[in-house]
């Protein structure tokens, strides 16, 4: 039987914060991004949410204008392995840049975290987008937008391609006869293509969860069409639920036309809930969020998607600069939607940066209030769940604590996990062995 559809949620982990200023809290830990403790007990605190997954964002390049976070932090697998001694139900997704990596390491070492989690572990698989990455991989230049997903699309071929490479019963380890594993059950890759020849197999057998969850954060026409394709759960950023509506009918429509059902492919919007026990508990700690940005550290964040462009040698109240080529191989769907927006409501620099920096959303309120607009984005299709993060400190407990138990009261979120992978907690079907069915259908 089917499961009622209910809200699948993950937590950024976010050590100090995805800000600029968010590490200048009165009750933030400057440390936080490289503390262990503290994403045990950010990890140990979803887990009694009962959220799906954790999730570790990453990039390869840094600035002197990157966030704090960014500028001092876990290298994403690292983090994750060590989270998973930690935690027992949770899924553990990483980022890994396709552009910056070799297929044949990536696939060893997401099937190493699955095996050591006991198949809980997920792969955001990114191309990235900032240009300077290439200087830190002895390359001259960082590949174009369309080159880097018909990369992305082979790579990832290639790695799943390696986890196949052992049928599920493939080691026998009979001791009688001295057979360790079955030699017709394990298959060498031999892939020969654009990118990559790698020839397999690979050295470690699959999870129990057959293969990791894949995620993607399509938003461009080609990450659309990526992520409709090969992505089990997908990333994206939505002001608004009508926008958020209509992409989910996009992207649901694109996955069918792929011949995949629909419901096997989960849309998680970004949610920064701030949460106070009353209205205006909640507006007064989104005004300390506010308090802690300047305009230098708006212009900076606003430059990211821009590949990091410095906004700063522009006149803050003239309007809006045309500084789109400076986006269109970068991160290009973010920063068409800011150009978009400022085009359309004629916006200057200093309006733009600020509302990019301090988004207020649709979940600032007290409990009810907050799960309300979760459940109505959920019901109206604008989403399948939400990925969180914290918007101040304290905010994930106050979360599992006081709109956790509603969403549970009302039917929209689990009691408690339903599976031991990843996988069966999400909802995604287990990935027979290539290998198998091909065998399977001979006999």
């Amino acid at each position: 039987m089917s499961r009622p559809r209910q809200i699948k949620l993950g937590f950024i982990l976010h050590g100090v914060g995805p800000g600029w200023g968010d590490w200048r809290h009165p009750d933030a830990q400057p440390t936080a991004s490289t503390d262990f403790q503290f994403y045990k007990r950010q990890a140990q605190i979803a887990e009694a949410g009962k959220f799906d997954f954790l999730f570790v964002a990453d990039s390869v390049y840094i600035t002197e204008k990157s966030s704090p976070h960014y500028l001092n932090r876990f290298e994403p697998l690292t983090i994750l392995s060590a989270l998973a001694g930690a935690t027992n139900n949770i899924g553990l997704v990483g980022t890994l840049t396709v552009s910056y990596s070799e297929p044949f390491n990536v696939a060893r070492q997401f099937s190493s975290l699955d095996h050591i989690s006991g198949g809980r572990a997920g792969w955001n698989v990114v191309t990235s987008w900032l240009e300077g990455s290439a200087a830190n991989y002895s390359r001259e230049k960082h590949y174009a937008h369309d080159v880097r997903y018909r990369l992305a699309g082979e790579y990832l071929d290639v790695v799943q391609g390696l986890w196949d490479s052992w049928e599920d019963d493939a080691l026998t380890f009979d001791k009688a006869s001295g057979q360790f594993f079955d030699p017709a059950k394990l298959h060498t890759l031999d892939h020969k293509g654009e990118f990559f020849s790698v020839k397999g197999p690979l050295n470690i057998s699959r999870s129990p969860q057959g293969q990791p969850v894949i995620f993607q954060a399509g938003a461009s026409e080609d990450g659309k069409n990526f992520a409709a394709k090969r992505a089990d759960a997908i990333f994206v950023s939505h002001d608004e639920l009508d926008a958020a509506q209509a992409y989910y009918k996009d992207i649901k429509a694109r996955a069918a036309g792929f011949g995949r059902d629909p419901d096997q492919l989960h849309v998680l919007p970004a949610a920064r809930p701030v949460v106070g026990r009353t209205a205006e508990e909640a507006e007064a700690k989104y005004q300390e969020l506010i308090n802690l940005v300047s305009i230098d550290n708006a212009l900076s964040m606003l430059g990211r998607p821009f590949n990091d462009y410095d906004f700063s040698v522009h006149d803050l109240d003239a309007p809006f600069p045309d500084v789109s080529e400076h986006g269109a191989n970068s991160n290009q769907s973010a920063s068409l939607k800011i150009l978009a927006a400022a085009k359309a409501e004629n916006l200057s620099l200093r309006q733009v940066a600020l509302r990019f920096a301090t988004p207020r959303g649709h979940f600032v309120g007290a409990p009810e209030q907050v799960a309300d607009a979760l459940q109505l984005w959920f019901e109206e299709r604008g989403s399948d769940g939400f990925v969180l993060f914290e918007s101040v400190p304290g905010q994930l407990e106050l979360f599992v604590e006081l709109v956790v138990p509603i969403l549970q009261a009302r039917g929209l979120y689990r009691q408690d996990y339903e599976a031991t992978t990843f996988r069966g907690n999400l909802g995604v079907d287990f990935p027979v062995n290539r290998h198998a069915v091909k065998r399977d259908v001979a006999a």
